[in-house]
């Protein structure tokens, strides 16, 4: 029996939610988004909560039922407050700056590294060591800081490269311990 996946999802102010079939919308001030579950699974709204049931009590309708009640309550977090991810490049040199619709690292690369800025995405650089992504889809959020990230990775004898704010990377004392 699923725990999360029983409780009901708490309507916030100002977020619609609409299930058409398999597709459920939700709709607030941050933003719109779409999701489509499963056949195991049903979506219904009940006045001001959203009800996440399943068809049968099969494995995989089990896993399945938790999931899309998290989800759901994401997609309904994310519209009201939205995510953001803050990320920190550490280096000398190393640096982040914002022209258009693209972001550009300095990370003791040859060359600048240009990623595009996702639609649904705010990227902003409050200064040029610190990066912040903000949206209201909590994958897009992760996953851009995650491929941004993985662009430099924290490496384990200086430190250097960029990494998720508050992110403890553990340094290793190098050729020097080897006495």
């Amino acid at each position: 029996m699923s725990r999360i996946g029983n409780k009901p999802i708490a309507l916030l102010d100002g977020v619609k939610v609409a299930v058409d079939g398999r597709k459920v919308s939700v709709e607030g001030p941050k933003g719109k988004l779409q999701f489509e579950h499963r056949r195991e699974i049903a979506v219904k709204v009940d006045g001001q909560q959203v009800i996440v049931s399943r068809t049968d009590d099969e494995r995989q309708s089990r896993a399945l039922h938790g999931l899309t009640r998290a989800l759901v309550n994401n997609m309904i977090f994310g519209v009201k407050n939205g995510y953001e991810k803050k990320l920190e490049i550490i280096g000398v040199g190393y640096q982040a700056s914002i022209k258009g619709k693209a972001i550009n690292l300095r990370v003791g690369l040859a060359n600048e590294l240009v990623r595009q800025i996702p639609a649904g995405l705010t990227v902003t650089c409050p200064d040029a060591t610190h990066v912040v992504i903000q949206g209201c889809d909590k994958q897009q959020v992760g996953q851009f800081a995650a491929e941004l990230r993985s662009l430099r990775k924290p490496e384990p004898y200086k430190g250097k490269g960029v990494r998720y704010q508050g992110e403890y990377v553990k340094i290793k004392p190098g050729k020097a311990a080897t006495k």
